[in-house]
């Protein structure tokens, strides 16, 4: 797929400095505003200039037709209730160039208090593979509010074979821990697609030279998971890559509560279930999601495929909401651990993904007829191993948690004769690139896929020196690097997938630059990466 305009953002985005200039004056005149009178208050868009949109838009879920468009009406991230108990009327538009010359499509929704007002519009009948852009409107006689400009793409037609699709994918951005830089270079290389795999918020407050502060404490309550949210949504160079291309998202465990299983605390505290409903509804309303999605009853369908062209195919899981709590938890307690003897970690009967999804995936994958099918979890899938010498030693969070699991999603990849598997991940703050064995007990046995797990934006990880004693463990891993923050390029065509490792330099500087760690590439056919 190629790409209009790279640079379209640094034009029609707020550079930092103009948004932190405006962010004063707004909140400045949204104190005017709310001493008024509620009868006499003047139409929000007209004295406020940009302050509705203080959080930015964005778009995703692309389809060949379709695409979501999203934004929050937000003027100051730290007040959830910013805007009051009464519904707000937003124009929308999406036109076929960045000046809206030619606007395709518009309308005229409601931004509901109970939805945190937040809008999500489903725009349908769009042309396939190629851009547009789209703006939101927010006004009355006293003037009107406009939002920063967001350009989306649209997914290309089933039949469409050749081209090349670039995508970016990347995890854990804990706010305090350092800057967005990561999410800057990522804008600069324009990507089709980003895909995000999760703790896209954190809940808790920890790690080493912290360069800013969430400043609230942990939170419990829907109003303040929508603080949370709006914190960091209210980044400049993270609402750049929002406005920037369509995102795929799926979360971890930091959206709710970390290591969280399905309807068990880590603490195992009482009401767990009130506090991941609310922690889901205010996910829904921060991301550029389908109305499928949208929680009902304090669960939410997040996982589905998405088909670009016949090149490629992503499946985006859910690894949170349905699995079956952790093997052996220290007593009193949930979540994950380190263990040697553990007979419960090999029950067949586990589950990571809940067996209606992983029914779903395997019939999905049977249908697949992509050249490349990417499945997009939040983990690393591949058997890590981290005791030296005789014997084995497993964290208990991730698939090596859950065996019999990932067992069955290999056989269904070599049943199913499923082409070209790349499974993507998160969550462990560091680099690895794996060959994917059918049966990781029998190294001897076929290659059948390819493991890219991407280290975190800003996350903290573990010392190098675990990781280098894990890779005599386990030959299958072809790199284990921690030390580094960044991200994952990637390149599909039909003759091979070509992946960067991009890391910034130091994430305590806004301004660092950026570096290609390692390249590697994977030939149609061929499981395994290559270094490229």
């Amino acid at each position: 797929m190629g790409h209009e305009s790279s640079g379209f953002a640094a034009g029609l985005l707020l550079t930092r400095r103009q948004w932190f200039g405006r962010s004063a004056a707004c909140l400045a005149a949204l104190a005017a505003w709310r001493a008024a009178p509620l009868q006499a208050r003047p139409p929000l868009g007209g004295p406020l200039i940009d302050a509705p949109f203080a959080l930015g838009v964005a778009s995703g879920a692309p389809l060949e037709d379709s695409v979501v468009i999203w934004t929050r009406l937000c003027t100051d991230p730290a007040s959830p209730h910013g805007l009051g108990p009464q519904r707000w009327p937003v124009r929308w538009e999406l036109a076929e160039d960045e000046s809206f010359r030619t606007i395709v499509r518009s309308g005229v929704t409601d931004a509901h208090p109970a939805h945190g007002h937040s809008v999500h519009i489903e725009v349908t009948g769009l042309q396939p593979g190629r851009a547009y852009w789209y703006r939101f409107h927010l006004g009355g006689a006293g003037g009107s509010a406009t939002s920063p400009v967001g350009r989306t793409r649209t997914a290309p037609p089933a039949a469409q074979a050749g081209g090349s699709l670039r995508f970016a994918f990347a995890s854990c951005q804990q706010y305090e821990q350092g800057w967005y830089a990561a999410w800057r270079h990522m804008h600069d290389e324009a990507p089709d697609l980003v895909v995000f795999l999760g703790d896209y918020i954190y809940e808790s407050s920890w790690g080493r030279n912290r360069v800013r502060s969430h400043g609230a404490p942990e939170p419990h309550t829907l109003e303040a998971y929508r603080a949370r949210y709006a914190l960091y949504r209210a980044d400049p160079d993270l609402q750049r890559m929002h406005a920037a291309a369509p995102w795929l998202v799926t979360w971890d465990d930091h959206e709710v509560d970390n290591d969280y299983a399905k309807d068990r605390a880590e603490d195992l505290a009482e009401g767990f279930l009130a506090r991941r409903a609310a922690a889901y509804q205010a996910f829904f309303e921060h991301m550029p999601l389908r109305e499928i999605a949208r929680p009902d009853q304090g669960a939410m369908r997040l996982y589905g495929h998405h088909r670009f062209g016949a090149l490629a195919e992503f499946f985006v899981l859910d690894d949170r909401q349905y699995r079956d709590h952790q093997a052996c938890p220290r007593p009193g307690r949930g979540g994950s651990r380190v263990v040697s003897q553990c007979d419960s970690l090999f029950d067949p009967s586990r589950t990571l993904l809940g067996f209606e999804q992983e029914k779903w995936l395997s019939t999905a994958l049977r249908a697949s007829r992509a050249r490349w099918n990417v499945i997009a979890q939040q983990t690393l899938f591949s058997k890590a191993d981290s005791m030296p010498g005789p014997g084995e030693r497993f964290w208990t969070d991730g698939w090596d948690g859950y065996p019999a699991a990932r067992r069955r999603l290999t056989d269904a990849l070599v049943t199913h004769r499923v082409a070209n598997p790349l499974i993507i991940g998160g969550d462990v703050h560091a680099n690895w690139v794996c060959d994917v064995h059918q049966d990781f007990d029998r190294l001897d046995s076929p290659v059948i896929a390819t493991e890219f797990c991407g280290t975190s934006i800003t996350s903290q990880g573990r010392d190098q020196r675990h990781l280098d004693a894990q890779r005599v463990e386990n030959p299958h891993v072809r790199l284990a690097e921690s030390a580094y923050r960044g991200y994952v390029s990637v390149r599909l065509s039909a003759e091979r997938c070509e992946v960067a490792l991009r890391v910034v330099d130091d994430v305590r500087n806004p301004a660092s630059a950026i570096a290609t760690r390692a390249r590697f590439v994977v030939e149609d056919g061929q499981p395994g990466a290559k270094p490229g």
